[in-house]
Parts: C-alpha cells; structure tokens; sequence
C-alpha cells in the first residue's frame, strides 16, 4: 500500500532535515575545539612534568590532562548511552497463547508493508504504542519495534476499531518518507543526553574533586565549560525539537491516513473520540481502589468494572450506544468548549482530536466493518484481564492480607461516591463549571418572575454562561500575549489572524463583551434565586432556603482569602525545599510562628465544621488534632526533623484541601436543596 505524503508533511520533513544538518555543523564544529583543547592540556600537563617534575607539577599537569579528557569526554558520553524502556509493567503474549490476535497482527504487517513486532505485549491501561530501545547506533543499524497493546483499550473497542488503532501504530514505520522522523527523534535523545542528563557525568567530576584539592580547580572549570556548551547544545535542542513536533504533527496525520486506508475512517473516528471517556472511566476505577487502600481491598477484575464506569458515565451524559459501547461525537466531546482563540501549540506532539476527525471525515474511506467486541480476538480474554489486575495490584503495599471487593459492591459504592460529588442532572450542567452569581438577596429584584425552570435553564442559558467562562480565558490568555508572557508571533481569534503586537487592541472588545454577559447571568442568576424563592414559600421552606443560600453567599465571599492564605502558607514553608544557610531557615522557622498559629486555629474550625464531620476519616482528625494542640520543632543544631515536617506540610495541604471541600459540600447542599424544590414541585402537579 502506497499513501502520498502531503505538501505539509514534506515541507516539515525538509525544516526538520534542516534542522539536523544545522546540529551535527555545531556539534563538529564544538567536537573540533574539544578535541583542540584535549591535545593542548595533555601537552600542557605532560610540558609541565617534564619541565619541571615534582609532585605539584604532576598533580597540576594531571589535574590539566584530565581536564581536557573530561570535555572530550562530556561530548561522547551519549554514544555508549542506552535508553531502555521500562517493562515491569507490560505483560509478554506469543501467538500460541492468543492466535487470533496475531493473525490480526499479520494482516496488519502485510498491508502496511512494514516488519512484523519483535514482541508482543500486554499493558494495563487504555492505550497502544510501537517502541523500542534506542541508542547512537539506531540511526544506522536496522532495530525492530515492539508492539503494547492495553487491556484497557482492548475492553473498549469493536474489532473493527482495534485493528483501526494498531494500523496507525503500524502507519507510523510503513515507508521510507516516515524514517526522517526516526532520526530527529534520535537526535532530540543526543541533544537530550547532553544537555540534561548528566547525573553520572557530574558524580565523576566531583569523584576526580574529592581525591585531590589539586584536581578540584580542575574539576570547577570543567563543569564551567560544560555548563557552557550545554547553553549552546540547549539552543540546538529547541530549534531541533519545536521541528521534530511539526513533523510528529504530520506524522500522525499520515499514519491516520494508513488507518482509515486499511479498517476505514469511521472506525478510527469513533475510537479516538470514545478513547477519552474510556481512559476516564479507568482511572475513576484506579482512583475509587487507591481510596481503599486503607481497607485493605483490591479489586478481582478492573476492566470488569472500567466497562460498568464506562456505562454509567455514558448515561449520565446521555451518550447514545452503539455495538454496545457509547458513542461520542465530535459536537459532544467539545460542547462545553466556547473558546474563539486559537493558538497554534507548536510544542504539541499531537494533532487536536478535532482536527484529526476533520481530516478522517475528508477522507472518508468506507470499509466492510466487523463490530465484534475486541475481545473475541482473546481466547479468554476474562482470565486475561483477572490476570493483569492481580499483577497490578501486586504493586500495591497493604497493611494487613488485602481481599477482593465484590462486584455489586463496587457500583453501589461507585455510584454512590459519583452522586456525593456531583450535582443534579436536571440543571443541564449549568453549575458545573460556575457557582451562582454573587448579588445583594435582600434588594436584588428579578427581571422576569414568569420564567419557567426549562426557560432559566435551557440550551440558550447554559451557552450564554459557557460563552462568558470562554470570553474570560481567552481575555486572560491575551493579556498573557499581550504582556510576552506567552512567546508566540500569531493567534487566531473569532476567524480573524492577529499579530502577538495586536493583543493589547483586542482586550477592550472582549471586555465589553464580558460584560454584557455578566450582566445576563447574573440577571438569570436573580431570576433563578426568585424562582426558587417562591417554590419555597409554596412548600413552606423560605426560611431554611434563605439560610442556605445565605450560607453558600457567605462562603462564596470568604473563600478567596482563604485560599489566598493558603498560597501565603506555602510561599512562606518554601524555603525547606532548596538549599537555605542554616542561620537564614531557623530565621524563617521564628517568622513563621504567627502563619503557624492562624493556621492552627484555622485547623481547628475545620475539624468542629460538621459538615466536614464525615470528610475527615479517624486517623487524619487525630493527626490535625495533634498538629494544631502541640508545639512542633522542624530545625535544630543543623537540622531537618522530617517527621514533624511532613506533620507540617501535611497540615497545610490538608486546609487547602478541607476549605476546597466544604465551599463543594454548601454548593452541593444549595443545589440539592433546589433540585429537591423542583421535584417536588412536579410531583405535586403529577398529583
């Protein structure tokens, strides 16, 4: 199969061809003057023993030999590095253990024209990917690819869909046009090598250092030139690299091209855009089991209860189904997405998956499509997926022998959790990303009292809210333009190209926009406190609806300054994570004794909150206790006290997390309580 390469793809090969000539000119040109200055010091130090031999000029003509030895050095080191990928985690198959799934494979092999996997493998999440163990010599010697397939991508896909996925893991390496990408990625691994990993470089040096006071002259100096032609090396990596993801771009745009030539467009489509909501679904399993830790309770199979997560999600969302697996579309996936500015990300590796759905749909090549599950390729893909989560698990340290969680327990508990920490469907997401509106309760009167619970939120609201959420991030992101806070020459906004220069023009049409909008939502915002208000008088619950939306305004108001001390409390212990003389950190220690003492009385309200009663489990209230009733040393003759200042941080963290949690938990109690107000408002007129 032969798929033409686009304009943009051979443009890009060509700057990221460029941009390796430009490299290996300044690394020659660098390897040149090191080589120079390792001959001068060898012949300096050997000049200087000769010259007049006695043990200071044989340390100083050593210190100077090995001097030059170590830049030569520093600039070669990357030849006898190995990048090996780490394994623990993946799990090796052969085709006597899954045939099905390797005839898969050939047939893939065959029509991409590309070499069959060295091996095969089996990983835990929802993804799939070709790698393989570079070194220098891999731009020049032939090195097979290995494939990864993730159970959990398995367990959400049609065959059909699958095979899609693994062809454009397979188009990646399918023709010779694509080898160019090979080489700036392993030039990016050279330049990567030299520039930040040198850990063990800088252990040789200090080494050389403690062995002599000569050497340690030396062995400055050395890291001085290094540090110097890192800077260089630095440079090189940006102009080589924001190539390389031009290129990644384009790569990934052909290599969809190969896909839908072989399992068609919509195949590949409908995977990539589930593939969020799937690989969602797993880490809220992966979550809900890390807080059960303590319980000592694991899970029999986790892609058992990925697929139920899945499901579940999918009908909270309304998705639609297909082949027994949801359907996301393009229109969903960016519903709550209003944003008119567009910046094109020139350090993305990835295309959006907007933009490769546009380019599938253009193609729009049609195949015969076998929507089996995926899993039918597997003999016993349940034993399979059991066998994973066990590995998985194994990872984890439990306190006490761990036993399985039954399956309906999960969802009851799932659910249950997922409905703690979520509002009611029946505002159609208008409160999801924006809190009600702050207004005086007492006077503010209402536009419109005859405004129906459909009409205040309805489709228009909810994009009029979501609207304003875009116009300020956009605005924020502009004056971030418009400040060079964000090095970028062009951005797109509303359909029109503006210049980086032309940002500070652009802030006052948003502005008045924002606050045009602002201005209708608060307004349906009163209308909606008024309609709410009057159900409540009908069910004769004002004065317990008053208080909590009184509560809720309250806390809406107090809440940025308590984040703010938050931000002072770290700003203030940031100190203990870098190097501080010893006099200046038992200063800061005694300064921060006032900080301290407001946030243990801070702590201390939290833990008397009873709404945060059931928040807070029994061993963390007992260690806030104890934080905020005794006095603890962090620094003395010298020294860090680790334990009590993982006591400290960990109080810290936990206001931040507890004052986050209970500014939720009134949100939460305010809309239950309307969501309740509405119900039973309905049920009445049922009645």
């Amino acid at each position: 199969m032969l798929i033409q390469t686009s304009a943009d793809f051979r443009k890009k090969s060509k700057a990221a061809i460029f941009s390796i000539i430009s490299f290996i000119i300044v690394y020659i040109l660098l390897f040149i003057a090191a080589i120079a200055l390792t001959v001068a010091c060898i012949a300096g130090g050997i000049f200087l023993i000769a010259a007049k031999p006695m043990f200071f000029t044989v340390m100083i003509g050593l210190g100077l030999a090995i001097f030059g030895i170590l830049i030569f050095y520093f600039l070669i080191k990357f030849i006898f590095k190995k990048h090996i990928n780490d394994r623990s985690y993946l799990t090796e198959i052969q085709q006597k253990d899954e045939p099905e799934l390797f005839a898969m494979i050939n047939e893939l092999v065959k029509e991409t024209g590309t070499d069959f996997p060295k091996k095969v493998y089996l990983s835990y999440d929802v993804n799939a990917s070709v790698f393989y163990d570079s070194t220098f010599w891999s731009m020049f010697l032939p090195i097979k690819k290995n494939l990864t397939i993730g159970v959990g991508l398995v367990n959400v896909c049609t065959k059909q869909e699958l095979k899609a996925i693994l062809a454009h893991e397979f188009g990646h390496f399918s023709q010779r046009s694509m080898k160019v990408g090979s080489y700036v990625y392993n030039v990016n691994q050279i330049i990567f090598n030299l520039v930040n990993d040198d850990e063990s470089y800088r252990n040789t040096i200090q080494s050389w250092s403690n062995a002599s006071g000569y050497f340690a002259f030396f062995a400055e100096l050395a890291l001085k030139f290094t540090s110097g032609i890192q800077w260089i090396l630095g440079k090189m990596y940006s102009f080589v690299n924001i190539r390389h993801l031009a290129l990644s771009r384009e790569m990934e745009f052909h290599a969809d091209e190969v896909s839908a030539n072989i399992a068609g467009s919509l195949a590949l489509e409908e995977s990539l855009l589930r593939l969020d909501l799937a690989d969602n679904s797993y880490n809220n399993v992966l979550s809900f089991y890390e807080n059960k830790i303590k319980e000592n309770k694991a899970s029999k199979n986790i892609y058992r209860e990925q697929s139920y997560v899945m499901g579940f999600l999918a009908k909270e969302s309304d998705l639609e189904n297909k082949n027994d697996l949801p359907v996301v579309k393009l229109e969903e996936a960016g519903l709550f997405n209003k944003s008119k500015l567009v910046i094109e990300n020139q350090w993305a590796s990835h295309p959006s998956t907007e933009e490769r759905v546009n380019r599938l749909r253009q193609l729009n090549i049609q195949k015969n499509a076998d929507n089996q599950p995926a899993k039918f390729l597997f003999k016993n893909f349940e034993e399979t997926e059991e066998k994973l989560t066990t590995k998985l698990f194994s990872n984890v340290q439990y306190e006490s022998e761990k036993s399985n969680l039954e399956f309906d327990h999960f969802k009851e508990e799932f659910e249950a959790n997922y409905n703690k920490d979520t509002f009611d469907k029946i505002f159609n997401n208008y409160y999801d990303n924006k809190n009600p509106d702050k207004f005086d309760i007492e006077n503010a009167s209402p536009t419109n009292e005859n405004l129906s619970f459909d009409e205040l939120f309805g489709k228009e609201k909810i994009e009029t809210t979501y609207n304003l959420i875009a116009l300020q991030n956009d605005k924020s992101t502009i004056e971030a333009i418009s400040k060079k806070e964000l090095d970028i020459k062009t951005f797109d906004y509303d359909g029109t190209k503006y210049k980086a220069s032309d940002a500070k023009k652009l802030i006052p049409t948003l502005e008045n926009e924002i606050k045009s909008l602002e201005k209708e939502v608060t307004e349906n915002d009163i209308n909606i406190y008024h309609y709410f208000l009057n159900l409540a008088k009908t069910q004769n619950l004002e004065t317990d609806f008053r208080k909590t939306y009184s509560d809720f305004a309250e806390c809406d108001v107090t809440y940025e300054n308590q984040f703010q001390f938050y931000i002072d409390l770290s700003n203030a212990f940031a100190f203990v994570s870098v190097t501080t003389p010893f006099e200046q950190i038992a200063k800061n220690f005694k300064n921060n004794i006032p900080i301290e003492a407001k946030l243990k009385e801070a702590l201390k309200s939290i833990l008397k909150n009873p709404l945060l009663e059931n928040e807070i489990d029994e061993q963390n209230r007992k260690d806030l206790d104890y934080y905020a009733n005794y006095t603890m040393i962090y620094f003395s003759h010298n020294e860090y006290f680790d334990k009590n200042l993982q006591q400290l941080f960990f109080a810290i963290n936990s206001y931040q997390y507890y004052i986050a949690r209970n500014y939720f938990l009134l949100k939460k109690r305010l809309l239950d309580q309307m969501s309740s107000l509405e119900k039973n408002k309905v049920q009445s007129q049922v009645s």
